[in-house]
């Protein structure tokens, strides 16, 4: 799949995801086969562009191209602005937020609230696509509410405003992510328009891959929950559309050395501090059903050091060398 110019291969996509999706998971779910990876939600508002949080946002130091950077906000000046300063920091691919749910971001008319008003989408669109020569994408959800179910209307207005390509989650803002996502409207935006459609929601194994991908004609598939604690699950999708076939779990050692490298690099990236924090759910995450995994948690919650977090984490992978080397 090509967005613009840039070839997306294999079309097996990370999903922007605040708190999570920063430059290291990025970095580590692209070595573990994404063909992109979208950064974490940045704001459009210039008044936060230099503060600690939006910095770290937008830092792509050491990326593998191409560097995708999503951004939210509700006002086209604005976002077209939002747009160039991402575009002079580096980025490569710009994506609109238009499917986020959260009520923070909803209640200010940002995100999904955006598709109440289809004027103002294209509005939207329309100005981010005139700011910059990046190619800019959409993501969005089926609609509003059950009763406004309007992701074709979206994607047609996206496609005649330049927009690249479309990802749609399979849910309505109201849904939220309750229930199961439902694949009709991906397909029928996938027949309305001619851009590439990326299809989101539910992704959670390489089987399910290949059923969404049957189903909805869509070019790729975006994953986002399914990739917590499991960035392997992208070159087992990757492998899973290329063959058919099935790769192997990683093994408990391959887990531990992956997480505890993983933890380096957060605590280099935040700083002992804010990293040590940060990392606490990702052990949790990576760890989760494995034996033990409970008491190991409630153990590390109660660190405040980030060499004794690694060194916790390496003894219960019985890779306590591992952890002394970082």
């Amino acid at each position: 799949m090509r967005i613009g110019a840039r070839l997306i291969d294999p079309p097996v996509i990370l999903a922007p995801m605040a708190g999570v999706t920063d430059r290291p998971f990025r970095q580590l779910c692209r070595r573990l086969g994404a063909g992109l990876a979208v950064s974490e939600m940045t704001t459009s508002d210039p008044g936060l562009w230099h503060t600690e949080k939006s910095r770290l946002r937008m830092d792509h130091r050491g990326e593998d191209a191409p560097i995708a950077v999503q951004i939210a906000g509700y006002d086209p000046a604005m976002m077209a602005a939002a747009a160039q300063h991402n575009v002079a920091g580096g980025a490569q691919i710009i994506d609109i937020n238009m499917g986020c749910p959260a009520k923070k971001v909803c209640r200010v008319d940002a995100g999904s609230a955006l598709l109440k008003d289809e004027a103002l989408v294209a509005r939207i669109c329309a100005a981010v696509v005139r700011a910059v020569p990046a190619p800019v994408t959409l993501k969005i959800r089926t609609g509003y509410s059950a009763a406004q179910r309007n992701a074709v209307s979206i994607a047609r207005i996206a496609q005649d405003c330049g927009i690249a390509a479309l990802t749609v989650h399979g849910r309505t803002r109201e849904d939220q992510y309750e229930g199961v996502a439902e694949y009709e409207t991906i397909a029928a935006v996938k027949q309305a328009v001619g851009i590439p459609v990326i299809a989101n929601g539910d992704v959670l194994s390489p089987a399910r891959a290949r059923q969404v991908l049957a189903v909805t004609g869509a070019d790729a598939v975006m994953v986002g929950r399914g990739a917590l604690g499991n960035p392997w699950i992208f070159r087992e999708i990757a492998h899973h559309l290329a063959t058919g076939g099935t790769l192997p779990p990683p093994s408990f050692a391959e887990i531990g050395a992956t997480l505890l490298e993983h933890l380096v690099e957060l605590h280099t990236f935040y700083g002992d501090g804010r990293g040590l924090r940060v990392a606490r759910k990702h052990i949790r995450w990576f760890c989760e059903g494995h034996p033990g995994s409970e008491a190991l948690w409630q153990s590390v919650n109660r660190v405040e050091c980030a060499v004794a977090q690694r060194q916790k984490v390496a003894g219960f992978f019985g890779q306590d060398g591992l952890a002394a080397a970082a």
